[in-house]
């Protein structure tokens, strides 16, 4: 069935590329509804829908954009902890053009949805069945989508630097996975791309509290890393919010080799345009089990962190 919050939850914090400070609302919302992000800092307010086709490109985030030039940065955590919660139907007000990075990763967002509670709702939840492989590519780099009977992320990723290096993982996201394994993981940046970021107005509101920063084999970040592979994990925490923008589950698995947000999107779009690549299948209770926050309950971040050599 569909579902959403018991009642709103809020945070304030500051954007990672803005550096505004923000103040966000994730509100119930009614059957049918899906995710919609509202700009409340404009008069009138605007509205724009969590879907794959009002993404534009940008760097280093995901850029909802309405079509008339109003746009909203770096939804993709709270996307992928809706995802990772069940939630299908929100309202979330943001009163600025980004929405806050927190601690960089999902972890605040998941814990306060599940402190106010989810409300099972009287419609049924569709899923986005792929019937068959779809792929974009660009150089090395490659997204794809193949059939499978729930969400699977099979990630990898190859940086330069020794205290990230290269990293893969795959999980089966049913069941709280997400929570489990990804919702933690920040956000990481190259202490050598900070700079340069910031020359193009990037990373404004960045600090080593809010994403992990490396620089060759070295953590700068206090208390090093919340996992080995925090990196890749992280990694497929985007994609899981990237994909959330399908507006329905997906029945897939996706892989990423050095994939990011612009190749996730334009998958989606691949998919979509290809009538015969994908169906839609009203989900029975069977396979409600195999979604994502199917028997979200509880949450609490995994108390170990690791050390990388400095």
């Amino acid at each position: 069935m569909q579902a959403t919050l018991k009642k709103m939850v809020s945070f304030t914090g500051v954007g990672l590329h803005s550096g505004a400070q923000t103040r966000l609302e994730i509100l119930p919302a009614p059957a049918g509804h899906g995710i919609v992000f509202r700009r409340t800092d404009l008069t009138p307010s605007v509205d724009i829908a969590a879907r794959w086709h009002n993404v534009t490109p940008s760097k280093l985030c995901t850029l909802l954009d309405n079509g008339d030039g109003v746009t909203l940065s770096t939804v993709e955590h709270v996307m992928a902890a809706l995802a990772g919660t069940g939630i299908h139907n929100a309202m979330i007000t943001v009163d600025g053009p980004e929405v806050p990075i927190l601690d960089g990763s999902a972890a605040p967002f998941v814990e306060a949805i599940l402190q106010a509670g989810i409300r099972t709702q009287a419609a049924r939840l569709r899923a986005i069945r792929v019937l068959r492989p779809v792929e974009v590519r660009d150089g090395e780099a490659f997204a794809c989508l193949t059939p499978a009977d729930h969400l699977e992320i099979d990630f990898q990723i190859d940086f330069v630097d020794a205290a990230i290096g290269h990293q893969e993982k795959r999980l089966d996201m049913a069941n709280g996975a997400f929570l489990r394994e990804l919702a933690d993981s920040r956000t990481f940046c190259r202490r050598a791309d900070v700079e340069m970021m910031r020359k193009n107005g990037l990373a404004l509101g960045g600090t080593y509290m809010n994403a992990v920063v490396v620089d060759g084999a070295k953590v700068l970040s206090p208390g090093g890393l919340r996992h080995r592979d925090e990196a890749v994990r992280h990694k497929m925490l985007d994609a899981m919010g990237d994909l959330a923008l399908a507006g329905s589950p997906l029945l897939a698995r996706y892989t990423g080799h050095r994939a990011g947000h612009a190749m996730t999107n334009r998958l989606l779009r691949a998919l979509f345009a290809d009538p015969t690549a994908w169906e839609w299948e009203v989900c029975s209770d069977a396979l409600e089990t195999r979604l994502p926050g199917a028997g979200v309950a509880s949450y609490a971040r995994p108390a170990q962190s690791f050390q990388v050599a400095v």
